[in-house]
């Protein structure tokens, strides 16, 4: 095995065809993209999840929408340290850099990382097993009230109502840094929750005063 590796043959192949096709079309865009920088109007906090890409499912071009994923679509709580913070340094940039109108939370059927939660409690397993991922997802525990309240089930035996409830959590979490509430409070910028449903393709947006999640409708339907 040689010291320098090729890259997978079908992200080269994906390549090539972005080159040849997409890239051809749009080259005009790519390079006015390149001279004036971004301005995204909108920041789209996702999952990881490889089955969930943010720019297929809304269909956006480049320089449209600046995406985060992370496991699970997770904000934390405001919380300015000494440590590591990739998820709000991007949220820092967005609002107060590139001053977004809005942010979307974006959350998704069949999620593993809210899956993982939901068994590390329901089966009693220290979250300290692993590096990271069980620590991450403690952000979601105060979520587990906002489901009984909001859909007045017991999140930890629905994997739906915990995926949405995750979601609540994390605008509320969102509300913390203080920047951004006070841009939400002057109107300048909104916040929006959305739930994917990976198998049929429904796309469902949360009513925050109800906290409720209503199908978007699809005119195309049949």
């Amino acid at each position: 095995m040689s010291g320098r590796q090729a890259i997978p043959s079908r992200l080269a192949e994906g390549y090539r065809g972005f080159r040849h096709t997409r890239f051809r079309r749009e080259r005009d865009h790519y390079a006015r993209l390149a001279e004036a920088g971004q301005q995204p109007t909108t920041l789209m906090i996702a999952c990881v999840d490889s089955r969930v890409a943010p720019e297929v499912v809304f269909d956006a071009d480049p320089g449209e929408m600046l995406v985060v994923r992370n496991v699970a679509n997770l904000v934390p709580p405001y919380q300015p340290d000494a440590n590591y913070h990739g998820t709000s340094a991007a949220i820092e940039f967005a609002v107060r850099q590139l001053k977004v109108q809005h942010i979307v939370v974006c959350g998704h059927a069949s999620c593993g990382g809210i899956n993982a939660f939901r068994q590390n409690h329901l089966n009693g397993v220290d979250i300290r097993d692993g590096d990271f991922v069980a620590q991450w997802m403690e952000i979601a525990a105060p979520a587990t009230r906002l489901a009984l309240t909001c859909d007045g089930v017991d999140p930890l035996q629905d994997q739906t109502a915990m995926e949405r409830a995750a979601i609540r959590q994390s605008l509320a979490n969102l509300r913390t840094f203080p920047w951004l509430a006070a841009r939400e409070g002057a109107d300048e910028l909104s916040l929006h929750g959305l739930w994917f449903d990976v198998a049929d393709g429904t796309l469902c947006v949360l009513d925050e005063a109800s906290g409720g999640f209503t199908a978007l409708e699809d005119p195309l339907a049949v």
